[in-house]
């Protein structure tokens, strides 16, 4: 959560700690969030760590309505991918 924090922080370009907790808070509804639209959470994985910050930066500027509008391709896109990888995952265990 940490390098999230700091990366999300860099993207808005704040630089104090203020407002740490909050943001701490933000991330982490939007991971979930991104979770429940990509089947994943994994923020090593850069389409999903991109969707998480800028979901971040859509409620920190309280324009939340407008993200899913926005970023409908990318979520599609990144859920697809997400769930070909889980059907061979399971494909692989079924064999």
């Amino acid at each position: 959560m940490e390098q999230l924090l700091k990366d999300f922080k860099s993207r808005m370009r704040i630089f104090h700690g203020a407002d740490d907790e909050n943001l701490k808070n933000i991330l982490e509804s939007s991971k979930t969030a991104i979770k429940r639209w990509c089947g994943s959470d994994d923020v090593t994985n850069p389409e999903i760590r991109e969707l998480v910050i800028e979901r971040s930066r859509y409620v920190y500027n309280d324009s939340l309505e407008f993200f899913n509008e926005n970023f409908q391709s990318e979520l599609m896109a990144v859920s697809l991918a997400n769930y070909d990888e889980e059907a061979d995952n399971n494909a692989e265990t079924d064999i």
